[in-house]
């Protein structure tokens, strides 16, 4: 049965109008992006198709395009209008993070962070750099790859916060497992990176580790 033929509270677009858009599944969501399906199959059960073959919507969302087109229902157009999506997303999610006091919205501060790492197949490094009054000045991806304390460099850090004529830093990287417990690495790094920046009377005032849940806070735990 076509989308079109089901009761209007069923179909996911006028669910979303009538409910918001948290109130639909990742199926349902997906759905009004495909805007349409396969002979035979609704958009909805092509999404359910990709959520299935992807593993999640996070499989999905994170796939390079060679990847992503060798499904059916998708393309490189398909690509290029989700990558916009996203990239829209995260511009959205700066700016409200740039409006206010990192310290005094840290849910802002995580949703940007999850936006920007969470998806990624590799570790990243980045630093969000605030003024004297704690307003985010930039964000910067840093280094890439397998991050310990021996790949991060201090001085890379310290340049980049100069030039921004930073007076504080939220450090944060990303766990691709998932897993956002912190190791030995990344408590030896966060200490390094504090006293060398210490120095130049940089305050680091978090590091937060990007999982698949709630981002974990080396303030909030103590580590700092």
């Amino acid at each position: 049965m076509a989308i079109t033929d089901w009761p209007l509270a069923e179909r996911p677009r006028e669910k979303l109008l009538a409910q918001g858009a948290a109130a639909l599944s990742d199926a349902e969501l997906l759905a009004i992006f495909l805007r349409t399906g396969l002979p035979g199959r609704s958009a909805v059960d092509l999404a359910r198709d990709l959520l299935s073959g992807f593993g999640s919507l996070r499989g999905l969302l994170q796939a390079d395009l060679r990847e992503f087109s060798g499904h059916a229902g998708l393309g490189p157009a398909k690509y290029a209008q989700l990558q916009a999506v996203l990239e829209m997303g995260r511009r959205h999610l700066f700016e409200d993070l740039k409006r206010g006091s990192a310290l005094t919205s840290p849910g802002a501060v995580r949703q940007f962070l999850k936006s920007r790492l969470m998806a990624l197949p590799h570790e990243v490094f980045a630093c969000l750099f605030l003024d004297n009054q704690h307003r985010v000045i930039a964000f910067e991806e840093l280094f890439r790859g397998t991050l310990d304390s021996a790949s991060v460099y201090p001085r890379e850090v310290i340049k980049r916060a100069l030039a921004h004529n930073a007076a504080a830093l939220i450090l944060t990287h990303n766990h691709p497992s998932g897993v956002a417990e912190p190791s030995q690495s990344d408590l030896q790094l966060t200490r390094r990176l504090k006293e060398s920046l210490g120095l130049l009377d940089i305050r680091v005032l978090d590091h937060l580790i990007v999982g698949d849940g709630d981002p974990v806070s080396f303030a909030e735990r103590g580590l700092l």
